[in-house]
């Protein structure tokens, strides 16, 4: 396709007289002259474009793909939870599990603990060592009165 100005110059052309054809100079040219730069006669403009006063129109078409879409988000999530969920709930009963054995091997080494320091407390020689420190001595006789309560619960009664 050609260009206005290749389309005017044919006519100027035709309309021209021929003259005599003289042969062309040989000019030579600069070896220090740098080559025209690819599409630098190629010039671009740059026009403002004013659309604040232009008002969208609302597309129904859209609106229901949006809520199709939105639809069709809200039941894939629901059905990745359905699916999901047994795994999950297995797993965290699974760590359940397992804090409820560590506990209860806690618990087992505690009442050990207590058992063994139970045990020293209440050793006969430990209870003859505090009697000592406190001046305990062991009763007389005739100072141990033995209660031979009848079956009637009359010794609940007594009240001096």
């Amino acid at each position: 396709m050609a260009t206005l100005a290749t389309f005017l110059r044919r006519f100027e052309a035709q309309a021209a007289p021929q003259k005599e054809r003289r042969p062309a100079l040989r000019v030579e040219q600069d070896p220090y002259r740098l080559r025209a730069i690819p599409n630098s006669d190629v010039y671009f403009f740059c026009k403002k474009i004013d659309n604040t006063r232009l008002v969208r129109e609302a597309d129904p078409r859209a609106r229901k793909d949006c809520w199709t879409t939105i639809g069709a988000a809200c039941a894939v999530v629901v059905l990745l939870t359905t699916i999901l969920m047994p795994a999950v709930a297995g797993t965290m009963a699974g760590y359940r599990i397992q804090e409820l054995r560590a506990e209860e091997q806690r618990l087992i080494d505690e009442r050990r603990v207590l058992e063994l320091e139970e045990a020293r407390l209440l050793s006969p020689a430990r209870l003859q060592q505090l009697a000592e420190g406190q001046r305990f001595v062991t009763p007389a006789p005739g100072q141990v009165i033995h209660l031979n309560p009848r079956g009637d619960g009359s010794l609940a009664l007594n009240v001096k």
